[in-house]
């Protein structure tokens, strides 16, 4: 599961201002971002200036090793995409970026299309449901599109907000994310598409305020939050099991989850307006607490695949979101550490015990040869995809008795300089073997070992 943040301030006008803005997020723990890329009706391609700010994204993100997941959307309900040309448009739209920016290999089609904030209608006249077809059809047009252009790009649909009412003569008319499944599924079926519309489905996982915790469930209503995976997953296995479009098996992207701070009053000029009584902000720790906790949640959700904040760096205004590890002036909160440190774990693969959840490390070694076998101590460089336990064995041949032998832990992604015990060894040929585990979850070991070599 890659661990990132929601966050537009990584789009900018030079390459060294969007390197250094990713720099922060890898100091946050974060390796990957999403971003947002605006379509407006009787576009095709993104704009001059948004082709500046996206190919200096993409050539940062590949100096400094981060994931980019680009938002396709329309800015708000009244630029929606609801004829054929409109449609069409769009899908060419994210096809555009697909084909110009080829690092770019995730792209999310919409933003919360069961919010009439994002898309009009929800229902028709007759207030039956009308935004989960339509929207379907967008997504259906732009999968194809992006795929023509490289069936190695995952189209990510959905980006649904995590409640709505479902009342089509409300003040507001919105979808709930559940009901917002089932009529998407119902479209699909009545299609009769014979291909799927999204290689994976997207979900903002607000709780209900941000000092609700994330283990809070939502049992007898239709919010959608890091806890209701199982509620989640029953819904797209009813919308779509049995149909091309894969369902309770579909990769799940957690696209937006924040928890907003209280701001402390030395860093107070930094921010303007008032903030909305219904936020609920919570301290710093807590904050960092809470990310933890959603993360180590989703790390346990078999079909979980990322997980961002929303955001790196607070907005400054406080009718907005201030659920970053970053003031508006860019110096780290007291909740960076925790939340950096939550997201190493995640990576290592020890940031929770997971039921049935089974890991065998991968690595990379580099065993010593030539010259370097006559230096002691021998060593071998080990670097794993997650933490691992390792025993390195020198072992005598034909028999494989050992010889000499060390145990120890290596973290994540960090090369690991393993050196056996410095002594005088007798001529002969010999190996070395290498032996990994998971220390939390752990599953099958990994065996490695070198090709024979002789001892002068």
């Amino acid at each position: 599961m890659v661990i990132g943040a929601a966050e537009d301030q990584v789009k900018q006008p030079t390459l060294v201002a969007a390197k250094a803005k990713l720099e922060l997020m890898r100091m946050a723990g974060f390796r990957a971002v999403r971003v947002t890329s605006v379509w407006a009706p009787g576009l095709r391609e993104p704009t001059p200036d948004e082709r500046v700010a996206l190919s200096n994204l993409a050539t940062a993100a590949q100096l400094t090793g981060m994931r980019v997941l680009v938002t396709v959307t329309n800015f708000g309900s009244r630029t929606t995409p609801l004829t054929d040309t409109e449609q069409d448009d769009f899908a060419a739209y994210a096809a555009a970026i697909a084909r110009d920016y080829p690092s770019f290999r995730d792209i999310i089609v919409g933003n919360e299309p069961n919010l009439n904030r994002f898309w009009m209608p929800q229902f028709d006249g007759n207030g039956a449901s009308a935004a989960p077809a339509a929207y379907l059809s967008l997504l259906a047009k732009a999968y194809d599109a992006v795929k023509a252009v490289s069936p190695a790009v995952t189209v990510i649909g959905g980006a649904l907000s995590p409640r709505g009412s479902d009342r089509p003569g409300g003040v507001r008319p919105t979808h709930s994310p559940a009901g917002f499944i089932r009529a998407m599924g119902a479209s699909y079926r009545a299609s009769g598409r014979d291909r799927p519309v999204m290689d994976a489905l997207a979900i903002h996982v607000y709780q209900d305020t941000s000092s609700t915790p994330p283990s809070f469930v939502h049992p007898k209503s239709t919010t959608i939050a890091v806890a209701d995976y199982d509620k989640l997953v029953s819904l797209l296995a009813e919308a779509f099991d049995g149909t091309p479009q894969p369902g309770s098996s579909l990769p799940i992207v957690y696209g937006e989850f924040g928890v907003e701070s209280a701001i402390p009053p030395a860093k107070a000029p930094l921010y303007t307006g008032r903030e909305p009584t219904t936020t609920k902000p919570v301290d710093e720790a807590t904050q960092g607490a809470y990310y933890r906790e959603a993360m180590a949640l989703a790390f346990c959700q078999p079909n979980v695949r990322a997980f961002l904040v929303f955001h790196a760096i607070d907005e400054s205004d406080l009718d907005r979101w201030q659920s970053g590890v970053y003031y508006p002036d860019e110096t780290p909160k007291s909740s960076l550490p925790a939340v950096a440190q939550a997201a190493r774990d995640v990576r290592g693969g020890v940031i929770a015990r997971c039921p049935g959840l089974a890991l065998t490390p991968r690595a990379k070694v580099s065993f010593p040869r030539g010259q370097a076998l006559r230096s002691l101590p021998l060593r071998v460089v080990l670097t794993c995809d997650i933490d691992c336990n390792y025993r390195l064995r020198l072992e005598k041949l034909p028999r494989g008795s050992t010889t000499l032998a060390v145990s120890g832990r290596a973290h994540a992604e960090t090369p690991t300089v393993v050196a056996l015990p410095p002594r005088r060894l007798a001529r002969g040929p010999y190996r070395f073997t290498l032996r990994l585990t998971a220390p939390v979850n752990t599953g099958p070991p990994a065996s490695l070992r070198s090709a024979p070599f002789a001892l002068p």
